[in-house]
């Protein structure tokens, strides 16, 4: 122990000098103020209530609807958007809903193909529990879409979306469906993505933006307007079947 403690002491040392001969920290300059978040009008009792909703949130059981072994590709979509016609509304103005010329092409789809506004289903699995929804489309007048998603669920199926818009275009990217919607304002478009929320067990809209549709088609990001759209009456799709 007495010759062990001379060298360490003379290592320490040699170490101790080293840390100031080379690659010490130097300093940047001033650091620039942080600017956080200031509250205004703090004495404003908050809201209580949405002023207007999407429909987010609201599932539905669609009735007498089975899904075999949990695999919604054996299920037949007119069926399926016929069956969902009877479940009533939760609120005035649900995505659900259908105007009543579009629920008359619906039940003539058997015998009018051609005339069906039932589009062909997408299918990916948007809740990553392993088993793929259904993603439907019904085509409404004023070229708007209402887009559906169902979601196998204890042998039967449930919609866990449900949203009517005038659309450009509907997107299937990774878990997310996006989708694209024309604006008043020239130059500009919303995007909306839903996601699956497994707290309220229904795709929401967890991002809402307007995107600048001009400058070389490059689409920049810019603040929502401070006043919130009406309900606007959603979608089309443009991704791969699998």
């Amino acid at each position: 122990m007495r010759l062990r403690l001379p060298v360490l002491a003379t290592l320490g040392a040699v170490l101790l000098a080293g840390c100031g001969t080379g690659g010490e920290l130097r300093s940047a300059g001033r650091t620039p103020p942080a600017n956080g978040p200031v509250r205004l009008w703090p004495t404003l009792p908050p809201a209580s209530a949405a002023p207007y909703d999407y429909g987010e949130g609201e599932t539905a059981r669609i009735p007498g609807i089975r899904v075999t072994g949990g695999d919604v590709r054996r299920l037949d979509p007119v069926a399926v958007v016929r069956a969902g016609l009877k479940v009533p509304p939760e609120r005035a103005g649900e995505g659900g809903e259908l105007p009543a010329g579009t629920v008359k092409l619906v039940e003539a789809c058997r015998s009018v193909p051609r005339n069906c506004p039932v589009l062909p289903p997408y299918f990916r699995d948007l809740t990553g529990d392993g088993r793929d929804e259904m993603v439907l489309a019904v085509r409404m007048p004023g070229r708007q879409l209402s887009v559906r998603v169902y979601m196998p669920e204890s042998g039967g199926l449930t919609r866990i979306m449900s949203t009517s818009d005038a659309v450009l275009s509907v997107q299937l990217a990774g878990r997310d469906l996006i989708m694209r919607a024309p604006s008043a304002i020239t130059g500009y478009e919303y995007r909306t993505a839903w996601s699956w929320d497994g707290r309220q067990r229904a795709m929401l809209p967890t991002q809402d933006e307007i995107l600048r549709t001009r400058d070389g088609g490059r689409r920049t990001p810019v603040p929502r307007p401070s006043a919130p759209r009406s309900p606007r009456p959603t979608a089309s799709l443009s991704a791969e079947r699998r």
